[in-house]
């Protein structure tokens, strides 16, 4: 294919089809000579006569007979391509790498995703889960497209769009024997408390929490898992604090109750991507999609 030029395969089709080189330049909008040219030029770059005249009319020959059941099929080829390319440039076709936390990938992303998947079925959609920390750079390195994490975001090549203020709430045996009054660190660190393991930024804000109360927080249990944690309070085992997602009417066991905290406990999230990222319309689309899960509401009970 090196040095071949599709213009002329495309000029020689015209000739071989309407029969001579005028009415062939009429269809391309050039002059005769020009495109006797550009026949002259891929005869010599194939090596073989394509063209032969009988009388006053051009056909191709046995070599030129041969080529235009290729150039059909080149044809159909880059019709094909030209289709594929034009879906991706409207966006109905392509791929959008989003990276996120487990929380929000188990409770809100589904629901986010379905409703994209009727707007725009032909997306592909890949999910990395990750911490903050690991998405961001992933983000700054082009690995993912965007990020769906907790605010604040250091660094100034990103744009961030903060999209929810997630609330924070105390998680309660159900048939624990009720708690009066207001839920604050020094009432909930009088029960066994069963926390995220440390070094995620959710125990870190669950801590300060704590720390803000005067007490030191110290769970009998630290688990990785928000789903673990949320069967071993519902066991009985212990309290939790977690996110308000977690413990939504539609996604929380009846074994369990949900109260606020007091002070009240939150965490921003927000969609991070690189101010230089192309907006391509599935990344403009699922950016939408995001921007409305922020309505979810909590209600907690107990």
């Amino acid at each position: 294919m090196r040095g071949l030029n599709l213009d002329h395969l495309r000029a020689f089709g015209l000739v071989a089809e309407r029969g001579g080189f005028s009415a062939a330049a009429d269809v391309l909008g050039l002059s005769q000579p020009a495109v006797s040219l550009q026949i002259r030029q891929l005869e010599q770059r194939l090596g073989v006569r394509l063209i032969e005249r009988v009388g006053r009319r051009a056909t191709p020959s046995a070599a030129g007979t041969e080529l235009l059941d290729h150039i059909r099929r080149v044809e159909d080829q880059l019709s094909a391509l030209t289709d594929s390319m034009q879906r991706h440039a409207d966006g109905l076709t392509g791929r959008v790498r989003l990276g996120t936390g487990a929380t929000f990938c188990i409770y809100l992303l589904p629901g986010v995703l379905r409703r994209l998947r009727l707007r725009l079925p032909g997306l592909d959609i890949m999910v990395r889960i990750g911490n903050t920390t690991d998405i961001l750079k992933q983000i700054e390195e082009n690995v993912l497209d965007l990020g769906f994490v907790t605010l604040p975001v250091p660094g100034r090549m990103f744009e961030v769009t903060p999209v929810l203020d997630e609330e924070f709430l105390a998680v309660l045996p159900a048939d624990a024997e009720p708690m009066a009054g207001d839920i604050t660190p020094a009432v909930l660190s009088k029960h066994p408390l069963i926390l995220y393991e440390p070094g995620s930024h959710t125990r870190t804000l669950i801590d300060h929490w704590f720390a803000a109360g005067g007490i030191a927080a110290r769970p009998v249990m630290e688990l990785g898992s928000v789903e673990a944690i949320k069967e071993m309070v519902g066991a009985g085992m212990g309290y939790a604090v977690l996110p308000g997602m977690a413990v939504q009417p539609t996604t929380r066991q009846p074994s369990i109750v949900a109260r606020h905290l007091t002070p009240p406990l939150f965490r921003g999230r927000g969609i991070v991507i690189r101010r230089d990222k192309t907006l391509h319309r599935g990344l403009r689309e699922i950016i939408k999609a995001l921007e409305e899960s922020g309505g979810f509401s909590l209600a907690p009970t107990g």
